[in-house]
């Protein structure tokens, strides 16, 4: 009986010296957000003629649009810049080259005056044609400048009518420039070829598709889009990788974006000091239509060639995107002015592209690299996530030890006791 309260004791006094540990770990990293320009969302509407229909809750495509917008309007966030575009709402002919130059701006981008944005939209009657591709041009243009978050959400019920100018093309085109700019879509009751295209656009800038069949679906979707614009995000650089790595643009820590063809290689340079750590992933994105089984490798190697060490992934169609990641910590050196060493990262695909699907612009890239402080000895590197916060622990367990055994010592001289009297 001794024996087994000395063991219980312990190990309670164990488990609270573990709790303790994790609750309260040491070395917290600050958050060093920099500061960016106001986040700028333009809401793309389609106001063409197919938006009469009433399909939507017993009632017309156009007033469940109508109903969402005046809701998230009223629940947009102060710091988030608004505006409105259209796209089919003022030519009511069948001149096709005139109807497809149909979109314009309902209200600007910028701080929002909600009583007057409301009116604006209490104005709009399903019109015309389906002029996508050229709304969403104009809509990069209204986002156009700061280094904030810029995100297009485009609501339609039908495809684009204004061939040969591909939407989705337009799409690539706009995410090949490195803005930032992410585009969201929302189908109203779609069909399988709305479906397709929509989702095509979404997925060039690394934006979502959601289908719509309800009213308060659209209302909580288009909100939460909105609300998404003014979370602080970490905006890419563009940056154009070599073919070699000797004319390969040096960057620092960071987040980096860029274009790569079909088993293309691209390099870029970065200096590593004795006793830093390089830590890089990359990620290359299927925008279109590929053949299943593909590849994505990273190799950190020097400049004259040799490989430091590499990082690869596969995948076999049922993922639009292929990620993979290297760590390579430099030793100290007894050299106080030993030069830093340069590495040359590898990015290369084995992706190849569909038959009849275009190979230009090349694939999106996103580039993480990180060059930090080098661990200190195994300490840092396995203490279970706890770093030098280790030892707190370990001395914490010890107590926990120490007690659990005096405990036992006492409970035994009391029950001794207990047996003399």
């Amino acid at each position: 009986m001794i024996t087994r309260q000395r063991l219980a004791a312990g190990v309670c006094a164990l488990l609270a010296a573990l709790t303790a540990g994790i609750a309260f770990p040491t070395g917290a990293v600050a958050d060093e957000t920099a500061e960016q320009a106001a986040p700028k969302v333009e809401l793309v509407l389609d106001v063409s003629g197919s938006m009469r229909a009433r399909d939507i809750d017993g009632g017309s495509r156009m007033s469940a649009a109508k109903q969402a917008f005046n809701e998230v309007l009223d629940a947009t966030p102060e710091e988030v810049q608004l505006g409105i575009r259209t796209l089919g709402a003022n030519y009511r002919g069948n001149d096709r080259k005139t109807g497809c130059k149909d979109t314009a701006q309902l209200y600007p981008v910028g701080t929002l005056d909600r009583t007057e944005a409301k009116t604006a939209v209490a104005t709009l009657t399903p019109t015309g044609w389906t002029p996508i591709g050229p709304a969403l041009l104009k809509a990069a243009d209204d986002l156009d400048g700061g280094n904030g978050t810029r995100r297009i959400v485009l609501i339609s019920d039908g495809e684009d009518t204004c061939q040969p100018l591909d939407p989705c093309e337009v799409a690539r085109e706009i995410a090949a420039k490195g803005i930032g700019l992410t585009i969201d879509t929302l189908g109203l009751v779609p069909d399988a070829k709305t479906r397709d295209q929509l989702s095509c656009i979404a997925d060039a800038t690394g934006g979502t598709y959601t289908s719509i069949q309800h009213k308060e679906e659209l209302t909580d979707r288009v909100g939460q889009l909105v609300e998404r614009a003014a979370d602080p995000v970490v905006t890419p650089v563009a940056v154009e990788g070599a073919t070699a790595c000797t004319s390969a643009p040096t960057l620092k820590s960071g987040l980096y974006t860029d274009r790569e063809e079909f088993g293309q290689h691209r390099y870029y340079r970065v200096d590593v000091k004795p006793g830093q750590e390089l830590r890089a992933s990359v990620s290359v994105a299927a925008d279109r239509e590929v053949n299943p089984d593909y590849g994505v490798l990273l190799r950190a190697v020097t400049v004259h060639g040799r490989e430091i060490v590499r990082g690869e992934a596969a995948g076999n169609g049922r993922t639009d995107v292929v990620s993979t990641g290297l760590r390579y910590p430099k030793a100290e050196s007894d050299d106080e002015n030993a030069p830093a060493e340069t590495v040359c990262l590898q990015v290369s695909n084995s992706f190849s592209a569909a038959s009849g699907v275009k190979t230009t612009p090349g694939m999106p890239v996103e580039l993480t690299v990180d060059v930090v402080d080098g661990p200190d000895q195994a300490s840092d590197v396995a203490s279970f996530g706890l770093g030098r916060g280790w030892w707190l622990l370990g001395a914490l367990v010890l107590t926990g030890f120490l007690a659990g055994v005096l405990w036992g010592w006492v409970s035994r001289l009391r029950i001794a006791v207990w047996r003399t009297n």
